[in-house]
């Protein structure tokens, strides 16, 4: 039998329909007064609406320029704002940009962070935070990094459009696959993961032909939760280190870039013993995989109608030799070695957008 470890951070969580009227009581419940809300400028309505819910006199003001991978000058920015406004408090409102952007704030000035997640990007769940200065994104782990409270409201999720719930749904599954054969993976994450990924891939389909399916958005925000809790609580591995390497590198977005390169990252761990295991145990919960992981999910992503490449997102051919440059410049732990001939071949195959497969012989 294993001898595992499993920390849980402790961070009080509302989940359901209509919970942002809860935001109140739940600002009080933190001890948070006068608040700056944050969000992207795309989000400034839901903004206003978060700021009419609690007062103008504690939502005292909107910092509307969050902006993805969390740039460090955005970061001043708004840390300044928030010292001139004197504010208790943190409440952030959108997606993984927002979130991150109320992370850095608050692990720089220690003020209570409250996160209304939009999209499925998991971000509030983990203690994780990705800063991007001078071109180059570069991760840290700290616990009080993890928001203070987090509001998940299904009826926020009504607008997000349908292809930014695929590629968003899709980057929580990817925090869940990774947790499956994390180094120090444990039975409870691992239950997460399932469930995760298995409520994500009978959400997605039935969003992308009624996106006002209200049991099929329930079903997949609590996905999208369970993974984001995976992320949180293990470490990440080859996946997560190249969508960072290549969006802080190349200003990619963020979702898709985790899109486009989940099936590459699966195909070249898929091919190591050592997540034989993980791999049965996720091809269990994709249908059309046939006991092959990797199979089912190049099946997910057609049945999906996904078809990106980071060639199609901005990237230049020539940034392929420089991506591997950058990742295996800072070793980290992944199941499989870092070969530089495999690890630019799965980029390769990633720019050009051809489907994954461990039967590739270049990556073996």
């Amino acid at each position: 039998m294993d001898t595992f470890e499993y920390i849980s951070a402790s961070h009080r969580v509302v989940f359901g329909t209509g919970t942002l009227q809860q935001l109140p009581s739940m600002l009080k419940t933190i001890n948070a007064t006068s608040v700056l809300i944050l969000c992207t400028p795309q989000q400034i309505a839901t903004a206003q609406q978060v700021q009419s819910i609690i007062g103008h006199d504690v939502g005292v003001a909107i910092f509307s320029d969050a902006t993805m991978h969390t740039p460090t000058h955005i970061t001043d920015a708004a840390v300044l704002v928030a010292q001139e406004k004197g504010v208790d408090g943190i409440v952030s409102v959108g997606g993984g940009s927002t979130v991150g952007l109320g992370k850095a704030i608050s692990i720089r000035t220690g003020l209570k962070h409250l996160c209304i997640p939009t999209t499925y990007a998991g971000s509030e769940m983990t203690p994780i935070l990705g800063e991007t200065e001078n071109g180059r994104k570069t991760t840290r782990r700290d616990i009080r990094i993890i928001p203070t409270s987090v509001l998940y409201d299904t009826d926020l999720f009504k607008t997000l459009p349908v292809n930014l719930t695929v590629y968003s749904g899709i980057n929580a599954i990817a925090h869940a696959v990774e947790a499956l054969y994390a180094t120090n993976r444990n039975p409870i994450i691992e239950l997460l993961a399932l469930e995760g990924t298995r409520s994500l891939v009978e959400a997605l389909p039935v969003l992308q032909t009624d996106d006002q399916n209200t049991e099929a958005r329930y079903k997949a925000l609590y996905g999208a939760w369970l993974c984001g809790m995976c992320l949180g609580s293990v470490d990440m591995a080859l996946h997560h280190k190249l969508c960072h390497t290549l969006g802080g590198t190349f200003n990619l977005p963020h979702a898709e870039t985790h899109v486009v390169l989940l099936p590459h990252a699966l195909a070249y761990n898929a091919s190591t013993p050592a997540t034989a295991g993980a791999m049965a145990k996720l091809a269990g919960v994709l249908p059309g995989s046939e006991g092959d992981a990797v199979k089912g999910m190049n099946a997910l992503y057609k049945r999906l109608g996904i078809d990106l490449n980071l060639k199609g997102l901005g990237m230049a051919e020539e940034g392929v030799d420089e991506a591997v440059d950058i990742a295996l410049a800072n070793p980290y732990k992944n199941p499989r070695g870092l070969e530089r001939e495999g690890i630019r071949e799965l980029i390769r195959r990633a720019w050009t957008g051809e489907e994954a497969g461990r039967d590739t012989k270049r990556l073996l």
